[in-house]
């Protein structure tokens, strides 16, 4: 062991966040795939920080074990491969990188969009074989087609601006109130999209709110010959109820880029009660697998996690209380102390480092319903009376000296 704080990236994240890992002191160890669970825990068991993407999940039993955990990196939009709440309770913040590859998968539901209207994978996959078919039969423009958009957030609402673009009208479904861009118009329910549109694109993160969110009821509310498009989340669709209205002929067409189930690797073996029905895209979540997306992300998650290592910086952590501050002076140490959010632990704090003759400098403290995070800049000094005296407060989740 070299004595560094251990950073460990699986799933093939891109090699642009070993250069912000190292920078700030990181040893940097990688994992082509998602590993299986066992592999997991004694990667864990050892890391400082760990850096996934959507296959690898990490539930609260092991978190808890995770005691040398000093946070989290998503290296991608969502975080529901994490228990955020469970990461938090230990004094984990998670941190993501929401806005990186949101034209990249934006740009792939266009051009999905262009696709399917003209049925350009179906007449390609006809000429491999050797059938020259140059009927106009069921091809059509999308101009001044309805799209219709469920999730109107970063990718939603970029993907509206494009598809305006075309010449094509949007309408909108979202939980939460969203300012409409160009002339993009919301609409009060999932239902009234799904019946005035010609295409349905859905953009929304894993809840149990959102699984088998579109089902055979609401395939059936959907508009003869309309095509559906999923490039959010793999459970967010009935799959099975799908395919039975592609072979109906209710819907034209259909893209799918997430599924239930997916491999851990590259080269697994994967099937899909849509392969084979005649124009549906099928692609392995790569939505927002450009370079330059990947790159991007890498970089963004990755001096998230070396800010937080070296100066506390919570400000974009997606479970934790938001603390920003300047980097320590020098001649000062940053104590970083995460505790339960209960009355007197400040009070506590200030009378170990008062018996100490140790003086504050600043402090910042943020808090949210069950967990407070509190930065102290205080005078060095060399004993760990201080520190193991903090440590031992009954009410500490995780408390460390900033790198």
């Amino acid at each position: 062991m070299s004595g560094k704080p251990l950073a460990v990236l699986v799933e093939a994240i891109h090699a642009a966040a070993d250069g912000p890992l190292r920078e700030a002191g990181f040893e940097v160890e990688r994992l082509a795939a998602s590993p299986d669970a066992a592999t997991l825990a004694s990667l864990v068991a050892r890391a400082t920080v760990v850096g996934l993407r959507s296959k690898t999940k990490l539930p609260k039993p092991l978190l808890e074990q995770a005691r040398s955990l000093a946070a989290v990196g998503c290296f991608c939009i969502g975080t529901d491969q994490v228990d955020l709440a469970a990461a938090a309770q230990q004094g984990v913040p998670v941190f993501n990188s929401p806005f990186s590859n949101t034209r990249s998968v934006a740009e792939m539901t266009l051009a999905e969009i262009i696709a399917l209207a003209r049925r350009l994978f179906e007449k390609s996959a006809q000429l491999h074989d050797g059938h020259w078919d140059k009927s106009a039969k069921d091809s059509r423009e999308v101009r001044g087609r309805t799209l219709g958009i469920v999730g109107y957030g970063h990718i939603g609402s970029q993907l509206s601006v494009l598809a305006e673009d075309l010449g094509m009208r949007v309408v909108f479904f979202d939980i939460a109130r969203r300012l409409a861009l160009g002339n993009a118009q919301s609409l009060p329910s999932l239902q009234a999209v799904l019946e005035r549109s010609d295409v349905v694109s859905l953009h929304v993160p894993d809840t149990d709110r959102t699984r088998n969110m579109i089902g055979a009821t609401e395939i059936a509310q959907m508009r003869k010959g309309a095509t559906l498009i999923n490039n959010s989340r793999g459970k967010v669709v009935d799959l099975q109820a799908l395919a039975a209205a592609l072979r109906s002929g209710h819907l034209s067409g259909a893209a799918a880029d997430v599924f239930p189930e997916e491999p851990a690797e590259n080269g697994e073996g994967f099937r899909t009660p849509l392969a084979g029905l005649p124009n549906v895209i099928l692609t392995p979540h790569i939505g927002g697998s450009t370079e330059e997306a990947q790159e991007a992300i890498a970089i963004d998650v990755a001096e998230k996690l070396a800010r937080y290592w070296r100066h506390g910086t919570t400000a974009t952590a997606v479970n934790f209380p938001q603390v920003d501050l300047p980097q320590v002076k020098d001649g000062l140490l940053r104590i970083l102390h995460v505790h339960r959010n209960v009355p007197g632990v400040l009070g506590k704090m200030h009378t170990l480092l008062a018996k100490s003759g140790i003086n504050i400098h600043a402090e910042f403290l943020q808090s949210d319903r069950d967990t407070s995070f509190v930065i102290l800049d205080v005078d060095r000094f060399g004993d760990r009376t201080l520190l193991d005296g903090l440590e031992r407060m009954e009410e500490t989740i995780r408390m460390r000296v900033a790198g």
